[in-house]
């Protein structure tokens, strides 16, 4: 079976700002992501972790190695492309109020991914585009509304169905739950489960919070300063860390 996502050997080399010298911010990493699967990727701030999500997505070009998703080597696509294959990737980031373009209505935003990739259009996109919006816990009238008309965890709602609209087969979440409050950030873990096994996704879930990780993923890649150092089962990771890195973030979690 092809994997979802599978990344080898990669490397992110990039200029620093005050001397413009190349940088090494990812080194030799290597993961493996199945269909219906969630692997998170946790570590402490500025390890790597959005660096690494975003060359997973081509939005950032590798230094070395390489990525492909559904078996296709995204380095290997010309760019028009790659443009079309992006609906099979889609990210959910941790600004939902950044990540919405304010002058569009909620279900306008939800119904354009459709349009672009030529899935659906008129009555049948905005059918679609409700049926979504259902899903992901939002009223029925809220298609009309914009996005400002939202609370946070509304809004990141709006996203997760937005990124959903491409029937997508790898979904990465990009700390989805961190702008938000406590009371929220469970109902969005809940929906983000729910939706993983109802669509098949495949989850790559970026998070430093370790009960976060808990919740949602079934593998956990511990990174610091842009290497995997431990990889395993979630339970096994959590539950019985061996190196050092993890360990401290266990600690800091209880």
């Amino acid at each position: 079976m092809t994997a979802a996502l599978e990344i080898k050997n990669l490397a992110i080399r990039l200029p620093e700002s005050r001397t413009g010298r190349l940088r090494t911010v990812i080194n030799d990493v290597s993961l493996c992501l199945e269909q219906g699967e969630s692997l998170g990727l946790v570590g402490s701030s500025g390890c790597g972790k959005t660096t690494c999500a975003r060359a997973a997505l081509r939005l950032l070009i590798p230094s070395a190695g390489s990525v492909h998703v559904n078996g296709t080597d995204l380095a290997a696509l010309p760019r028009k492309s790659l443009r079309q294959f992006r609906r099979h990737m889609q990210m959910v980031f941790q600004d939902p109020g950044g990540s919405l373009n304010g002058r569009m209505r909620a279900g306008d935003l939800v119904a354009e991914p459709m349009v672009v990739h030529g899935l659906a259009s008129g009555d049948e996109a905005r059918s679609r585009a409700k049926d979504l919006m259902d899903q992901c816990g939002l009223v029925a009238d809220s298609y009309d509304k914009w996005p400002h008309q939202f609370s946070g965890g509304q809004r990141q709602r709006i996203c997760i169905a937005r990124a959903l609209a491409s029937q997508p087969s790898l979904l990465v979440c990009d700390e989805p739950t961190s702008s938000l409050d406590v009371s929220v950030q469970a109902t969005i873990l809940n929906l983000l489960r729910r939706l993983r096994d109802q669509h098949g996704l495949a989850m790559l879930f970026i998070t430093h919070d370790l009960g976060v990780a808990r919740c949602v993923c079934d593998r956990i890649a511990v990174m610091d300063a842009g290497r995997i150092v431990e990889e395993g089962p979630a339970e096994h990771i959590l539950d019985s860390p061996t190196h050092g890195v993890t360990q401290k973030l266990v600690a800091a979690a209880h």
